[in-house]
């Protein structure tokens, strides 16, 4: 990894942990990475959650970050939440484009790219996902789809926004399946989508871009993901739920810098 790029570790808890549990996590997680300086740190609680827990993150090195938002500020959108009441609750990221949302919600190419100017017109960094199916991978279409999800998932962005995005890599065939990418089909991908974004917006933007690995980042393997040179941290799932596993990443990260 570049020393150039400060590692980028989030937790992504998905639809996990009431109020209570979720500020119970962030109280346990600050101290086991208060240390940490050289990696920055956040956890993505559910939207009712957001709130308490970025009250018990504040004036620690953790940030808090929601899982989603909308495209409007305001309005008859029953059921969305617009980056404006995100940023309200305290917090400083989203996550965006999800391989779930993308699945499950059939959240498009064109609707990500709008929901990301929208997130960061309001003040918000974002976490930008993109990844293929094993079908994908294993069709040979994983070139493809990552170029499509590049160029069409970022298409206007200027270099001074780049500053506030990072992109997730989600081999979406890793995700709660326990199969993990080798560090080696880590860095391919991550190389190739740096490549994407060099040829696009120029080598200042890819060279300082960070690029997150998602597909079942733990303690074990941290340590030799982060090790290659176009892995920026990691968006972690699962292991992102109790403190001391998640402390352990940062940490494991935190190490190799």
């Amino acid at each position: 990894m570049a020393t150039a790029r400060k590692p980028l570790v989030a937790g992504n808890w998905k639809l996990n942990k009431t109020v209570s549990e979720a500020v119970e996590t962030v109280d346990a997680l600050k101290p086991l990475v208060s240390g940490v300086s050289n990696v920055d740190v956040v956890v993505c609680p559910v939207y009712t959650a957001l709130y308490s827990a970025a009250q018990a993150a504040a004036g620690s090195n953790v940030e808090v970050g929601a899982q989603n938002g909308y495209t409007k500020e305001s309005g008859a959108f029953t059921g969305e939440v617009s980056p404006q009441l995100i940023k309200d609750t305290g917090c400083t990221w989203v996550i965006l484009g999800h391989s779930e949302r993308r699945e499950y919600f059939t959240e498009s190419d064109a609707f990500l790219n709008e929901k990301l100017h929208f997130a960061l017109s309001a003040g918000l960094k974002v976490m930008f996902c993109i990844g293929e199916t094993l079908e994908e991978r294993e069709g040979g279409k994983m070139d493809d789809v990552l170029t499509r999800q590049v160029t069409e998932g970022l298409k206007g962005l200027t270099e001074d926004q780049f500053a506030n995005v990072a992109i997730a890599y989600e081999p979406v065939w890793a995700i709660g399946t326990g199969v993990t990418a080798t560090p080696d089909q880590a860095e391919s991908a991550h190389l190739f989508v740096r490549g994407l974004v060099r040829d696009q917006f120029g080598d200042a933007v890819a060279d300082g871009l960070r690029i997150q690995y998602g597909g079942s980042a733990k303690p074990d393997n941290a340590a030799e993901l982060i090790s290659q040179p176009n892995v920026d941290g990691f968006l972690v799932g699962g292991a992102a739920l109790q403190a001391d596993s998640f402390a352990a990443i940062v940490n494991a990260v935190s190490a190799h810098g």
